[in-house]
């Protein structure tokens, strides 16, 4: 049959009523005819859209998802590229995540690269390691008591010895500490099926020594700071669980390394609420409120009432700007800080025990 008639039959019936035996040479001349619509996307918005090829879909079938998922303006087109281009067995079944900014060639070549179907793992800053542990429990990813267990334990047998030696944080990690604080708390991506608790661990810690460990190396060859790595968590630790807004990490950090300059005892609540632990009533990790008479009841080397210093190690999983506030703290003389009423997240400071007790009594009417 002569192209011409072809294309027009295949314009017309899309090409219903050709034989098996015509339908290669019709895609073929279907193509060539739009060729310059290829690099012509279905449109501009490149917010991902998932996309779910089935187990023995034919090419066919794939295109005509893709367009009822408006990733592309022509199923016939997408059809008639991959199979003349002999890349329609190539397509695998899979989940993707594209585009309608994306051309046809760029989706044909995605679709050839299945990544196994995944789930998001969200680990929130200022979040203790066994809420992680929970988390994973209650999505039914990997086994959080594994996670919880290996982390309590700095055990890191489940990843590969060259990714260990990679850390370059260990070296700083005390004896008999765990990983609270050295994972970093991020939105993770995990295989749906088959995930385990060393994957996420992995992740964590890929994530620190790339994001954190070159902002300390900065600092150390700076001067900005003389803290241990540890240390620098640990306080970080504190400033994530205390701070509600941005501006005010780097206000709260300085006045708890004010206080550790002058040999005060932090006081800081979630040193407290930290060693409480879980709690049944509530079904929490973290006491709110914690009441005056119980500062001096919880006896732990966590609660910064009851003893000099920093704490063991830190008390929560800190974010980059929480880290970066205590490598770079303000420079002011507060000791003391009480929030404003209302939740506005912001904290009224104060130099003296006075000034701290006459703000206390105004914000708190005590």
């Amino acid at each position: 049959m002569p192209r011409h008639i072809l294309l027009i039959l295949l314009l017309a019936t899309g090409l219903a009523s050709l034989t098996a035996c015509d339908s290669g040479t019709a895609l073929s001349v279907y193509l060539e005819a739009n060729q310059a619509r290829l690099s012509q996307p279905a449109g501009v918005d490149a917010q991902p859209v998932t996309f779910l090829v089935p187990q023995g879909a034919p090419a066919k079938a794939i295109a005509q998802d893709l367009y009822a998922a408006g990733l592309v303006s022509d199923a016939l087109l997408f059809e008639a590229y991959v199979r003349t281009g002999g890349l329609a067995n190539r397509l695998e079944a899979g989940e993707y995540t594209l585009n309608a900014a994306m051309t046809i060639p760029e989706i044909a070549a995605a679709l050839q690269n299945s990544v196994a179907p995944s789930v998001t793992v969200a680990v929130r800053p200022g979040w203790r390691l066994e809420q992680t542990a929970d988390h994973l429990n209650q999505l039914n990813v990997a086994d959080g008591d594994e996670y919880r267990r290996a982390a309590l334990a700095v055990d890191l047998s489940g990843l590969a010895a060259e990714d260990r030696q990679r850390y370059t944080f260990l070296q700083f990690l005390p004896a008999g500490q765990s990983l609270e604080g050295y994972l970093y708390p991020d939105s993770y991506q995990l295989p749906r099926e088959g995930a385990s608790a060393a994957d996420l661990l992995q992740r964590q810690l890929d994530e620190f020594e790339q994001r954190v460990m070159p902002i300390y190396w900065e600092a150390i060859a700076q001067g900005t700071t003389d803290l241990e790595l540890h240390d620098v968590l640990t306080v970080a630790s504190i400033v994530e669980r205390e701070a509600v807004l941005d501006e005010e990490r780097s206000l709260i950090a300085g006045v708890y390394l004010n206080r550790l300059a002058r040999g005060m005892r932090l006081e800081a609540d979630p040193t407290v609420q930290y060693a409480m632990g879980f709690q049944l009533d509530s079904g929490q990790w973290w006491k709110t409120p914690v009441f005056l008479e119980e500062y001096s009841q919880v006896i732990s080397p966590y609660n910064t009432y009851l003893n000099a210093g920093l704490p063991p190690g830190p008390i929560a999983a800190p974010r980059l700007a929480s880290i970066q506030a205590v490598l770079n703290p303000a420079q002011h003389d507060d000791l003391y800080f009480v929030a404003e009423p209302g939740g506005t997240g912001r904290h009224v400071f104060a130099r003296t025990f006075e000034e701290h007790l006459e703000n206390v009594r105004r914000y708190r009417g005590q």
